[in-house]
């Protein structure tokens, strides 16, 4: 991608007040409101009134927790190391277990639109639950899906459910069928996913390594379409003639404009225009590596984790913080193509 004016913008952003003592795994926006939730490997998830900058619940489970979503505007499941998928109610304080994996359960995602939570294990399975056995008699596993290799990240959109494993292998669901992959692909990149996040319109997903690469992929397999994904270097420095790579950890897409952000080990955020291809910002360097990052609903805020991922190994680092910036336009915009000069 060729790089636009990126002027590194000026400060971090608010910084969120009792932040996780240890790594955070993710965060995320509601769809409702700006409350953000937060898992770490302190074993525990918070739930924030960003605006406020107030943390208004938390929860500390067995173990480190891996992963987060909402269900409603106060609540959401967990995926913890301990194997397990909880729902965790703030405005009651209470948890039941959803069920169980049999390897820590690295990603969960709450679908709109099948009504179900879906979650992905190191023990290569997606599993889809039915949160509303909960209470009841009825068992709440919906279905097993043995995957190809340990899953290390999921997206949804619609109907449709992106499985990035170890291996390199990426399976397409469509939510209504689950017994087989629509689609089995291999990853674009030569190197270990990291993340991998769908397009907002549906048309396909952005997918990255942790050698600096994010693949830009399109569901239709037909030449026209396929011949339209491309993939682009970035969290990259050269020095002395020496390039040093980073891996590539989050992935957000802005829910109006469809550009999208990505987070680096670099302490980078930057936002790329991917149908132009160009980079349309870079913000200033955070303290530690980017860990995780979400646009709230309207897109006016970007929540960023700036949180050392141990990608070399136990050593003293920044406190893990997370800060909300208010998103200017120009920072996310597509910038209009320069129309030629009539001859």
């Amino acid at each position: 991608m060729s790089a636009a004016a990126s002027p590194a913008a000026m400060g971090s952003g608010k910084e969120l007040a009792n932040p996780p003592a240890d790594g955070i795994s993710n965060l995320r926006f509601s769809n409702h409101s700006n409350n953000l939730l937060v898992s770490s490997w302190d074993k525990t998830v918070r739930l924030y009134d960003a605006d406020a900058n107030v943390l208004k619940g938390e929860f500390v489970h067995p173990g480190a927790v891996l992963d987060c979503c909402f269900h409603d505007d106060s609540s959401g499941f967990s995926a913890g190391a301990d194997h397990t998928v909880r729902r965790l109610v703030f405005s009651s304080a209470k948890e039941d277990v959803l069920g169980r994996h049999d390897g820590p359960v690295r990603c969960v995602e709450y679908s709109y639109a099948a009504g179900q939570v879906i979650t992905g294990s190191w023990d290569k399975t997606v599993k889809c639950w039915d949160p509303r056995g909960v209470s009841g008699p009825e068992r709440t596993l919906v279905g097993t899906y043995t995957q190809p290799e340990r899953v290390y990240s999921l997206s949804l959109v619609g109907n449709r459910l992106v499985v990035a494993t170890a291996g390199r292998h990426v399976n397409i669901y469509d939510l209504r069928n689950m017994s087989q992959p629509e689609q089995k692909r291999d990853s674009s990149l030569k190197y270990q996913t990291r993340c991998v996040r769908c397009f907002p319109n549906g048309t396909g997903y952005a997918l990255s390594s942790v050698e600096g690469r994010v693949s830009m992929e399109f569901f239709d397999l037909s030449e026209s379409a396929q011949s339209k994904k491309y993939a682009f270097k970035c969290h990259r420095k050269s020095e002395a003639g020496r390039d040093t790579v980073y891996p590539v950890n989050a992935i957000a897409f802005h829910p109006i404009y469809g550009t999208f952000a990505t987070g680096g080990c670099d302490g980078f955020v930057n936002v790329w225009d991917g149908i132009n291809k160009k980079r349309l910002y870079q913000y200033s360097k955070y303290a530690s590596s980017i860990a995780a990052l979400s646009f709230s609903k309207d897109g006016h805020l970007l929540a960023v984790a700036s949180s050392y991922t141990y990608e070399e190994g136990e050593k003293s680092h920044e406190p893990d913080a997370i800060f909300i910036r208010t998103v200017n336009e120009v920072e996310v915009k597509p910038k209009p193509k320069a129309l030629a000069a009539p001859q």
